[in-house]
């Protein structure tokens, strides 16, 4: 796994993960190699900021598929709670329990963070983009729930 303190960059391999997801069922990233990946960490779901993002990429799902991207968000909530997530905004893609943090770590997003101008522990709402072999080709740290989706659209050329 990789240094807590350490930040995943553009050329790293991403690490592997297994999760299960809202259903309970395991989801693995090698389970999508041969397809451009973006996983994203989110602090709670049904969250307003959290639930405006999950809706802005399930809103994107067609043009992200369509440019041979998929999508998981992941979060440390339980499965029955992101199950309840899915159901209450019809969101249409996988979203992943790191109930231990195990997965967060390994992408540095869980560490020291500002909070209404505290320093504390904490999900780093991050978002990474992993290529069809497994390296991650844009790592984005503190990103902000509104807006996020569109940013990264037009950042990946995928305006249409």
């Amino acid at each position: 796994m990789t240094d807590p303190k350490r930040r995943i960059e553009a050329g790293d391999p991403a690490p592997d993960f297994t999760l299960p997801d809202d259903t309970g069922a395991p989801v693995s990233l090698a389970d999508h190699r041969g397809r451009k990946v973006i996983a994203y960490f989110y602090p709670a779901a049904m969250t307003p900021g959290c639930t405006t993002q999950a809706c802005d990429f399930s809103e994107s799902m067609a043009s992200f598929t369509r440019d041979g991207y998929d999508v998981v968000g992941i979060s440390k909530d339980p499965p029955a709670k992101l199950a309840r997530f899915r159901e209450r905004d019809g969101l249409s893609f996988p979203l992943l329990s790191d109930e231990e943090l195990t997965v967060h770590r390994a992408y540095g997003a869980f560490g020291e963070k500002k909070l209404y101008g505290k320093t504390v522990q904490g999900v780093i709402r991050s978002t990474f983009v992993i290529d069809e072999e497994g390296v991650v080709t844009r790592a984005l740290y503190n990103v902000k729930a509104t807006g996020h989706v569109a940013k990264l659209r037009r950042d990946l050329g995928l305006e249409g």
